[in-house]
């Protein structure tokens, strides 16, 4: 993400460059974006471009709600938040393109533009709301906020981007009215020195330090000549702390931010300290931060009250009563989270140690996760897993205080501390009603800082909050799994929406990938003889995809066992581990070899190694008895998956394997149904001298190549050509059966040299010959000869079918054929033919009953109007004559046909 901040004045136009409004959309009563906007003036500004990626939506509702809170726009915040996250995900998520976020600030409000560069993804008015969209669907819901919420929004369209806008109006309050509290009695407010001083430091656009007034040296010891022009990250000490993408630098460039740090005194000594910082703009422009410090214990003198009411006062001594409140501090987190890192952090402090960890028993008390830790590199150590009893030399047991005076006397003791330069450390459980729920320890780089003593302090500590982390993570595991089981419904909803096997790849990569894992991979095995082949590799991050799918190429894949959960393979860690050590070398010259061929590759190959650098777990697809496959799921550098989302990704692994498998006899299904299918067609139509030939050909039904209609032209012999269009009772597989014996009886009885009427009471005979699975058929067949004076002659025979049209050059259109009984019904038939003569430029037309019998409501297109369409094809070719009465049944009704349909045009040239 890239910010821009510059409080007062007027900017420049906000739009990326080249965009202006050739046309817009936007709200009722705001038809002209520029003039509303610009009539008020302009006091700040911020800009940020985020990119494409899930975690973006939750950068820029920060990004915003610091922003306004900076200013001072509290009371509109919320409603900017949310407006802001839906159009950022319509951006990031839906349009797959950056999002470029502008806050203007104005005198009566705050108008937020989101930019995307996907102007094609049009967006409907306001005013016609039945083209927005349910609220429940995926799109459309942050257009229909905005029309709720907003005072006025729009937006604006150009050749390379799209901009929503919306302006929030600030609610009317009294003047010079901000936040109130209620009066006190002197004996409850906050306790302070007897002289506050408050440090006021002001730090330039480049972080370094260029106002330092006399408080700041009372409390810091530093005179304002030797601090000048020093950065003032050399003076701060920051909390590092896990999970918190904040450092003193970013802390700076934001609008505003309040909280705790350390200043490092003239003496060596560390100040906690609570600030305020603002961040302005001189009248050159030229930006910088205000930073207010107190002491800490004297925070409320700039502390912003939290939201609390009136009744919930502390008591009149101004400590609580509440032991749990006396550890971790009011008012205490809401989250879990938050609560265990207040607890490392106060248990650290507590025992003056360096570093603090926390971890939670899991269900079954067998393992301990690390959750919190502070001090430490937790965020590779997070939610990694440590036996409760390991035997001696270990823990021993987490059930009981323990300490240990020098960790460099038993090697391995707390396995959590390895490489971390710790030497003395105290652990105590958590326990609620007796049953171990956790653990807390508190470590130090010396060794011999703690005692039993400590140990005690450390367990009183541990036995005031053990039931609200409990509660807490209670709550959480409800929380995860209301949410896991929502996710495995629509999980199912979306593989069962799908047979086909390429998109069900998709689906089980996207659905994992970001809520379970970083990354993953998809192993396919085509049947027991077969290795797993890599079939789909997805990252959160599109740039890092390819460099894992080579990487993964190169290692052999994983076994595919069949035993059931998820088991770790460090295969692609290590792989990754050497390829980008061996990148290094070379970038380094150490191998001996040109270092410029290689120092470009550097970087994708150490990108790859961090993306796959953490725990990688695979999970058997197991279908029907067989292992199909094998979904791996992959974290960055150093991070281990929680418990519960292994169990999650092992139930969407069976879903997913059931899909998979159902998509691929599916796919097996299809491709028999379809070859068999097609052998029931003719395999092409023949060239006749003197003839053009051209059909058109639908079966109905989804997926159905061949049908009850059926269609033939073949040579006979001595230069006669057989001509065939029938239609067999029925659609689908049984009607095409008997399409298939009647096709190929018909080309068996022509070519012996039968004549019309005897092909076709043989062929009755062989249908009614197949007893319960026959079917009635109605048949023209018909026999062409052309002739030396450029006609043909045609023998014909119509057995119940429709009638053949003659077109004749003049436009006059007759039937070709007199009706006789259809096939399949009655044994003994007594057919006879009938002799026509097509002139040169005469069309004889062949049709279906699917084609006459169209029906839109009532009205049926009929023999009639087969004529009346077929008398305007005077002159067309073949082809063109069977294209013009293809669509003219296709318009004649609005639903799609429900019938077969066969067209054969003949044409003398």
């Amino acid at each position: 993400m890239t910010t821009g901040l510059i409080p007062g004045g007027q900017p420049p136009d906000p739009r990326p460059s080249g965009m202006r409004p050739p046309h817009q959309r936007g709200g009722q009563g705001s038809p002209h974006v520029d003039d509303r906007t610009r009539s008020s003036v302009i006091t700040a500004r911020a800009a940020a471009s985020f990119e494409p990626v899930g975690r973006s939506v939750a950068t820029a509702r920060s990004f915003v709600r610091d922003t306004l809170q900076g200013w001072g726009f509290a009371d509109i915040v919320d409603d900017a938040v949310v407006l802001t996250s839906e159009l950022v995900t319509n951006a990031v998520v839906h349009a797959g393109t950056h999002a470029d976020v502008l806050c203007l600030r104005s005198e009566d409000g705050v108008r937020i533009e989101v930019a995307d560069r996907y102007p094609e993804r049009e967006i409907p008015l306001q005013g016609s709301p039945a083209t927005m969209g349910s609220p429940d669907r995926e799109g459309g819901r942050g257009l229909q906020l905005c029309a709720a919420i907003a005072a006025r929004w729009g937006v604006d369209y150009t050749s390379t981007h799209k901009q929503v806008w919306f302006q929030l109006d600030l609610p009317d309050r009294p003047v010079g009215t901000r936040t109130a509290g209620p009066s006190l009695p002197a004996d409850l407010l906050p306790l302070a020195d007897s002289r506050v001083r408050v440090a006021v430091v002001q730090i330039d656009r480049a972080g370094a330090i260029s106002a330092w007034n006399e408080d700041a040296e009372e409390l810091f010891g530093y005179a304002a000549d030797q601090v000048t022009g020093k950065p003032l990250t050399d003076l701060a000490a920051w909390p590092h702390t896990p999970g918190t993408g904040t450092g003193i630098a970013e802390a700076l460039q934001l609008s505003r931010w309040e909280g705790s740090y350390g200043i490092r005194g003239a003496t060596g000594r560390v100040t906690p300290v609570y600030a305020s910082h603002l961040r302005v703009r001189d009248t050159d422009g030229e930006p910088s931060t205000v930073c207010l410090l107190v002491r800490d214990h004297e925070r409320a003198v700039l502390q912003t009250p939290s939201r609390l009411p009136a009744s919930d006062t502390a008591p009149a001594d101004g400590q609580s009563a509440d032991p749990f409140e006396v550890f971790i501090g009011s008012p205490a987190p809401d989250d879990l989270d938050g609560l265990l890192q207040r607890t490392v952090e106060r248990a650290r402090d507590m025992l003056d140690g360096d570093s603090a960890f926390l971890l939670l028993a899991t269900d079954d008390e067998t393992e301990l996760e690390v959750r919190a830790s502070t001090g430490l590199p937790s965020a590779r150590q997070r939610f990694a897993r440590v036996p409760v009893e390991a035997g001696p030399g270990r823990y021993g047991s987490a059930r009981m205080p323990a300490v240990h005076e020098d960790l460099l006397a038993v090697p391995g003791a707390v396995p959590l501390l390895n490489g971390t330069g710790m030497r003395s450390v105290v652990t105590v459980p958590l326990k609620v009603e007796g049953r171990l729920t956790g653990s807390l320890g508190v470590a130090a780089e010396a060794p011999g800082r703690y005692s039993n003593e400590e140990a005690l302090r450390l367990q009183f500590a541990a036995d005031r909050i053990a039931l609200a982390v409990e509660s807490a993570r209670l709550g959480e595991l409800e929380r995860l799994r209301r949410g896991s089981l929502s996710f495995l419904v629509e999980a199912s909803d979306l593989l069962a929406g799908t047979l086909d096997r390429d998109q069900t790849l998709a689906l089980m990569a996207q659905m994992t990938v970001p809520t379970l894992a970083t990354w993953c991979a998809v192993y396919t095995i085509a049947d027991q003889a077969s290795d797993p082949y890599l079939s789909y590799v997805l990252h959160e991050d599109e740039e890092l995809i390819d460099g894992i799918k080579s990487l993964l190429s190169k290692i052999a894949p994983p076994d595919p066992v069949p035993t059931p959960g998820a088991r770790v393979w460090p295969a692609p860690g290590e792989a990754a581990h050497e390829a980008a050590l061996r990148s290094s070398m070379r970038s380094l010259g150490l191998t001996g070899g040109p270092t410029h061929q290689v120092s470009s590759a550097i970087g994708p190959t150490l990108a790859t190694a961090s993306a796959v650098g953490g725990e990688t777990v695979v999970l058997p697809l197991v279908a029907r008895n067989r292992v199909i496959g094998m979904l791996t799921l992959g974290k960055p550098t150093d991070e281990h998956f929680r418990q519960e989302i292994l169990e999650l990704a092992e139930d969407l692994s069976r879903r997913a394997a059931l899909a998979l498998d159902n998509a691929r006899l599916y796919s097996e299904r299809t491709a028999i149904s379809q070859s068999l299918q097609r052998s029931l067609l003719p395999p092409g139509l023949p060239e006749i001298d003197g003839v053009e030939v051209d059909v058109i050909y639908r079966a109905a039904g989804e997926g159905n190549e061949v049908g009850g209609d059926f269609y033939d032209v073949f040579p006979i012999s001595d230069g006669a050509y057989g001509f065939a269009i029938g239609d067999v009772c029925g659609t689908g597989p049984h009607a095409a059966a008997v399409t298939g014996l009647a096709r190929h009886a018909l080309r068996l009885l022509a070519r012996e040299g039968l004549s019309g009427p005897a092909v076709l009471e043989r062929l009755n005979s062989a249908i009614l010959d197949e007893g319960d699975r026959s079917r009635f058929l109605t048949l023209l067949y018909g026999e062409m000869r052309p002739q030396a004076d450029g006609s043909a002659e045609l023998k014909v025979v119509c057995a119940g079918h429709p009638l053949p049209l003659r077109l004749r050059q003049d436009g006059t259109v007759e039937p070709a054929a007199e009706p006789q009984a259809l096939l399949g019904v009655i044994e003994d038939l007594e057919l006879y033919e009938q002799t026509v003569t097509l002139d040169p430029g005469d069309v004889l037309l062949c049709v279906t009953d699917g084609v006459t019998e169209r029906r839109e409501g009532t009205r049926m297109l009929g023999d009639d109007g087969l004529a009346d369409v077929l008398s305007t094809c005077t002159g067309l070719t073949a082809g063109a004559v069977a294209a013009r009465i293809m669509r003219a049944v296709e318009r004649f009704a609005s639903d799609a046909p429900s019938d077969d349909m066969a067209i054969l045009a003949m044409r003398v040239a």
